[in-house]
């Protein structure tokens, strides 16, 4: 599917979030509290993005993850905007805003917290990795 067929079937805040560089209300956003197994990849181009194994609470409104999946396509950028200096993420092939990483992460887990807005995000369940073409990341959940 091209990009531009895509970005006409997001909704409104999934287009504000991932074109505008906005922000979804926190807490109130459909992956903070969300914890099934799976695979988030890009709303916009399905790229691979982050695992549920490696989310956490952080209480920050929004979904935490201390890393990407290996080989994920992110970006980083310089965002000084609101009178603060970030580090923006955004996804490599679609150029999707993600959100912002911050050096508060868990320690135990290399320090970052990659706050993610669930806007930018689509969940592919463990169970249907494979038939939806991510059947690599299988391996992830395995013990």
């Amino acid at each position: 599917m091209d990009k531009e067929k895509r970005l006409r079937e997001l909704t409104p805040m999934q287009y504000h979030v991932t074109q505008e560089k906005g922000t979804e209300p926190p807490f109130r956003n459909e992956y903070d509290n969300h914890f099934e197994e799976g695979l988030y990849v890009d709303i916009v181009s399905g790229e691979p993005l982050f695992s549920s194994k490696d989310k956490f609470q952080s209480g920050c409104g929004w979904p935490a993850f201390t890393k990407p999946v290996e080989n994920a396509g992110i970006t980083a950028h310089t965002d000084s905007s609101f009178g603060m200096l970030r580090t923006e993420v955004r996804s490599k092939e679609a150029d999707s805003h993600l959100g912002h990483v911050f050096p508060d992460g868990p320690i135990e887990a290399g320090g970052l917290r990659y706050c993610i807005n669930s806007a930018a995000l689509r969940f592919i369940p463990k169970s249907q990795l494979a038939q939806a073409g991510y059947g690599e990341f299988v391996k992830l959940f395995e013990d």
